[in-house]
């Protein structure tokens, strides 16, 4: 019986949909489900995906959505999941042919209830590691304190127990289409530690088309998704004066974007957030223009 989903949001992405499926029809372990959510595209991807359910290489679950964006994709995902595990695998991604066999025999031999999940790799087409490895010397940590802590640096590969992953789910904005990913992943982080694998889980490729290439827009048209987002972390406990005053900055320039009233107001840190105000300002003066210029 599989323990691990592998999900995947789509969006039109019909073009390279097929090197996430070559991909997992390659795996070394095929007891694993592969989760599609359409996220309400407008190509073939159901027909794609169609016939390779009826190939019946790999076990395929399909849904199809109304635009939502990535968090509400992930959002369906998640409650849709049953298997002890889950990996989200990008539509623009793939996985190495001996991906999901690390991950089974890896939390077979470690994990427990203690445990939130697998902090793996990301490397790219030529097989080098996204940033930076993971410390050798520690076995577990939050995702928050990889980066902040332990100055690890670049992408890295999130696999979670199913049950924590159906808590936080993401707000939704009418007629936005982004809330950061990673607000889940940071209030997981308030309960559990992960286990560290220092293994490539998957390789990544970012098209133009994706989310990370057009974050600057996507602060201008997810503006209150942001806003949430920021307002959440500047709530995290044990972080540096310097982490919540970057945050202010960027909830004072998201408000700005979402014509929201009361900053100060709303804000859950009143004084840095006064004090991050003309900086916030120049933010989003900033971002407008290189928008613009786009």
């Amino acid at each position: 019986m599989a323990i691990l989903t592998i999900f995947t949001p789509t969006y039109n992405r019909a073009y390279t949909l097929h090197k996430c499926y070559n991909s997992l029809k390659r795996q070394s372990n095929k007891e694993f489900i592969w989760l599609i959510i359409d996220d309400g595209s407008s190509d073939n991807t159901e027909d794609l995906v169609r016939n390779w359910i009826d190939e019946n290489a790999i076990s395929i679950r399909y849904y199809r959505q109304e635009n939502l964006g990535m968090h509400g994709a992930h959002n369906t995902a998640y409650n849709m999941i049953d298997t002890e595990l889950n990996v989200c695998i990008d539509s623009d991604d793939y996985m190495p042919y001996d991906a999901v066999e690390k991950i089974v025999s890896f939390w077979v031999e470690n994990g427990n209830e203690d445990i939130a999940g697998i902090i793996g790799l990301d490397c790219n087409n030529r097989g080098e590691i996204l940033g930076t490895e993971l410390p050798k010397d520690i076995k577990t940590s939050t995702l928050f304190n990889l980066y902040n802590k332990y100055g690890v640096k670049g992408d890295k590969k999130l696999v979670y127990r199913t049950k924590l992953t159906k808590k936080f789910p993401y707000p939704i904005y009418q007629n936005e289409k982004l809330v950061p990913l990673s607000y889940k992943y940071f209030m997981l982080d308030q309960e559990y530690e992960m286990l560290l694998m220092n293994e490539a889980l998957c390789c990544v490729e970012y098209l133009p088309d994706g989310s990370s290439m057009n974050i600057l827009k996507q602060y201008v048209v997810s503006p209150k998704g942001f806003r949430f987002y920021r307002m959440e972390m500047m709530k995290l406990p044990n972080t540096s004066l310097l982490f919540k005053f970057k945050q202010a900055i960027h909830y004072v320039s998201s408000s700005i974007f979402a014509e929201k009233k009361g900053v100060l107001k709303h804000s859950p840190q009143k004084l840095l957030t006064l004090i991050a105000v003309p900086f916030g300002i120049a933010l989003n003066k900033y971002i407008t223009a290189k928008v613009v210029e786009k």
